[in-house]
């Protein structure tokens, strides 16, 4: 059996497949599979995995007869794998030689339910390393001591799925990706993680390579896909209050939800003009829906340019007394 199982999602990235799949080729250890799922692919996507599960050890392909979104892709690829510890790859994305091994010996030596590395953005030539932002590095912690406070940024403000590897056990009680979010599915997975799961470590590992500026991201689309964020926030929230520390955890998400509501509504002139409609109307019914108290508090906390979006969405003028 493996120790390792890489899922990796595609849909229509022929232009970056191929350094993907040479990356993989340089972390094909004996205890490393690969799990390609082409999600309906329209370019040739399909035929480059294809020749692919011909090539690099350990690889299978798994195909989608219809376009099922990214969280079904992860999905479908967490129900064939094999590994005692499973990762996360987008199609548009890379590791670095050696990577893979190294991820698995942290997994392997640290007793915890999943740990989460470090990883470098690459936006044309530039290179930027970015820190998970734990509360301690390299011992298993608590994922619920790294969810607040309310004004800093925390492990579920990282929400990048593919920093870290997470032990079969986790999906075996149930978490799984939403599917129906075409964006943001990613942040209620990291809340999941952190109210559910038992233990986690932070490790200082560099060698996940995740390429921002793709004009085919979901993230760089301007249509009412973007707007998945409002029930993703939703759903974190509801988990929240249904939790035994919804106290504790409430003015993260009610700050996390807000923040996202003011960048999204700043930027709404980008969007195209129904979803831009929708953005400002879903948006203020979701912050009329948050403790009143809680959120003038949380308003208040996140300053003038920010509560001015904020207030203006609730049709106030200027700050409360």
């Amino acid at each position: 059996m493996p120790k390792l199982s890489v899922i990796v999602a595609c849909h229509n990235v022929q232009e970056f497949l191929p350094t993907t799949l040479r990356s993989l080729a340089r972390n094909a250890g004996p205890d490393t599979e690969f799990l390609l799922v082409d999600d309906r692919s329209t370019d040739a996507t399909g035929e480059i995995l294809g020749r692919a599960e011909g090539e690099l050890p350990r690889a299978r392909v798994i195909r989608h007869d219809t376009n099922l979104g990214i969280s079904q892709a992860r999905n479908t690829g967490i129900e064939a794998a094999r590994g005692d510890h499973l990762t996360f790859l987008d199609g548009d994305d890379w590791y670095a030689p050696g990577y893979l091994d190294q991820l698995t010996a942290a997994a392997r030596s640290i007793d915890c339910d999943y740990i989460r590395t470090d990883h470098v953005q690459s936006n044309g030539r530039r290179r930027t390393v970015t820190r998970a932002p734990a509360p301690r590095r390299g011992v298993p912690i608590s994922p619920r001591d790294a969810i607040a406070p309310a004004d800093r940024k925390t492990m579920v403000d990282y929400p990048f799925v593919w920093a870290g590897a997470y032990r079969r056990s986790l999906f075996e009680e149930g978490l799984r990706f939403q599917t129906h979010l075409r964006t943001a599915e990613d942040r209620v997975f990291c809340w999941q993680l952190h109210l559910r799961a038992r233990s986690f470590a932070s490790v200082g590992l560099l060698g996940m390579f995740y390429r921002r500026g793709v004009t085919t991201s979901l993230t760089q689309i301007r249509d009412d896909r973007q707007l998945d964020f409002l029930p993703a926030h939703d759903l974190i929230l509801e988990d929240v209050m249904g939790d035994r520390e919804s106290e504790r955890f409430l003015p993260k998400i009610v700050r996390t939800y807000c923040a996202m509501i003011a960048f999204h509504a700043a930027n709404a002139d980008r969007y195209e003009s129904d979803a831009a409609r929708r953005l400002k109307q879903e948006s203020a019914a979701a912050l009329r829906r948050f403790p009143p108290q809680l959120l003038e508090r949380t308003l208040v906390a996140m300053g003038d340019e920010r509560g001015r979006v904020l207030r203006r969405l609730l049709g106030r003028g200027r700050k409360a007394a």
